[in-house]
C-alpha cells in the first residue's frame, strides 16, 4: 500500500481534515489535522482515524503511528520543528 492511499482513505472518511501520510510500504505515520478533534480523548481520536482504514489495518498496513492535531496545535507544533 502507498502512502497516497492511506492519506486518501483517512480524507474520504474526514473530508473536513488535512492529512499527511509518510511510509515505506508497510510501516507509516498519518499526520491529521482536524479541529473536530478539540476537547476529543486522544483515543477517540486516533478511532476516529483508524475507522477510516477499515480492514486495511494489519492487513495492507504493517503499523500505523497517528499523530492529530487541531490547525491551532499543528501550527504550534512546526513552530517548534523549525527551530
Amino acid at each position: 500500500m502507498e502512502s497516497a492511499e492511506i492519506q486518501e482513505m483517512i480524507l474520504k472518511g474526514i473530508p473536513e481534515a488535512e492529512v499527511y501520510v509518510d511510509g515505506d510500504g508497510s510501516h507509516f505515520v498519518a499526520r491529521v489535522i482536524y479541529d473536530e478533534f478539540e476537547g476529543m480523548p486522544l483515543i477517540r481520536q486516533h478511532k476516529l482515524v483508524y475507522a477510516t482504514l477499515g480492514t486495511t489495518m494489519g492487513d495492507a498496513i504493517h503499523a500505523l503511528s497517528i499523530q492529530t492535531y487541531t490547525k491551532k496545535s499543528w501550527e504550534k507544533a512546526q513552530l517548534f520543528q523549525a527551530n
